[in-house]
């Protein structure tokens, strides 16, 4: 079997990635946080796949694939013996492991290390040239996963992918819509989501974002965790001390469950547009914008949302920056928000940030989207950035 390193020149990479070498074993690696990185390839050879190390969060782990024009699902296995599963939330999450108290000159052993999986992405497939893309289907929050190699056979050859590599290049900010989460629980479109664990029918693919990047034949990094908000301390992420956006959009990983935050790059890639879709889950654990727009907490988070915005400003000084939020129902009073901070922003001479408001926009579904809403959301942001007419992408 032939272990191809996730540095080999023919493999080409998108999405926010952290490049480190393991310690003991001097091998380079890949770290992956957020939905829709993936790497594509050529080769030949009747098996794929891949070894990586799994960190998970929740749910059920998987991978994604596209292999020859077909996708694929692939479970990825816990590492029991560092993740104990518990079902105190009605669905499967982590906890520590009970482990029996080791000697002191015993602690920090290899008992520490996490193991790598041998994960297969396809097999008995016909000794042929495959096209191949492997992505990440879920947030950090579900899981992360360092990824090691890429496995083929022996005599397999390994060459780029067919097509070119877009020069159109575009981000997302958001929460779990971005992430498309939960999309492919088609039985429920329209619907509130049942009180089920569907993380394993959350599929980046099939976001919204993804769908929007493929149909302009551009890259996409999406910078989502599902139950994100814009700032700390509120929303549905990492409780009962919530992380917003805040505290990762300027990450390559982000998660402190599971080790130390590491801060992104941006040199290593620029955006033509950055699209932000915030404001749902900020409503939560007190919807206070609906309650009281003019309050103190409203009013602050207002200015937080100008201060983001002059971040991104700072970081691409030229990309079109659209401000929105989803067909997910919530108060308008979130949406008014949004305009008023456009609105702000112009007055400061401000004038390439724009605000988009979809058909459906805040009573589409009272669920997640599922892909054919998904589909039509990517329809309707698909065309307004057509507007803007080619020069959008020099």
């Amino acid at each position: 079997m032939q272990h191809i390193s996730f540095n080999n020149p023919n493999l080409r990479h998108m999405g926010r990635v952290s490049d480190a070498v393991d310690p003991v074993t001097h091998a380079p690696f890949q770290t992956w946080a957020f939905p829709y990185t993936q790497v594509s390839f050529r080769c030949t050879g009747t098996y794929i796949g891949v070894r990586l190390v799994n960190y998970w969060g929740y749910g059920r782990a998987t991978l994604g694939a596209i292999v020859d024009g077909l996708q694929l699902r692939i479970p990825v296995p816990i590492d029991t013996e560092h993740d104990a599963v518990t079902l105190k939330n009605g669905y499967p999450s982590r906890v520590e492991p009970t482990k029996p108290a080791e000697p002191a000159d015993m602690q920090h052993s290899q008992s520490d290390v996490r193991k790598p999986v041998y994960v297969t992405i396809a097999e008995q497939l016909p000794n042929i040239m495959h096209e191949v893309t492997i992505f990440k289907r879920q947030d950090e929050g579900n899981n992360r996963y360092d990824m090691i190699s890429i496995e083929l056979d022996d005599n397999a050859q390994l060459l780029p992918p067919s097509a070119t590599k877009p020069s159109r290049r575009m981000e997302f900010y958001g929460d779990s819509v971005t992430c498309g989460e939960r999309c492919e629980a088609l039985c429920y479109e329209g619907q509130a989501d049942p009180d089920e664990d569907l993380s394993g029918y959350s599929n980046s693919w099939y976001s919204y974002a993804s769908i929007t990047s493929r149909n302009l034949n551009a890259q996409a990094h999406l910078v989502a965790q599902g139950g994100a908000s814009l700032i700390d301390g509120i929303g549905w992420f990492h409780a009962p001390h919530y992380l917003g956006m805040e505290s990762i959009w300027d990450r390559s990983t982000y998660n402190p469950e599971f080790s130390e935050p590491q801060p992104w790059d941006f040199t290593r890639y620029t955006p033509h547009v950055v699209v932000v879709a915030l404001g749902q889950n900020d409503a939560h654990p007190r919807d206070f914008m609906a309650l009281d727009y003019d309050s103190a907490e409203a009013q602050h988070w207002r200015a937080r949302y100008v201060d983001f915005v002059h971040a991104l400003r700072e970081k691409y000084p030229k990309a079109l920056i659209v401000l929105t939020t989803t067909i997910v129902r919530h108060d308008a009073a979130w949406d008014r928000a949004i305009g008023e901070v456009c609105d702000k922003l112009r007055a400061e001479g401000e004038f390439h940030v724009k605000h988009f408001l979809y058909s459906r926009n805040g009573c589409g579904t009272d669920g997640h989207p599922r892909v054919p809403e998904d589909e039509q959301m990517a329809a309707e942001l698909t065309a307004y950035l057509e507007s803007f007419g080619p020069d959008l992408w020099q």
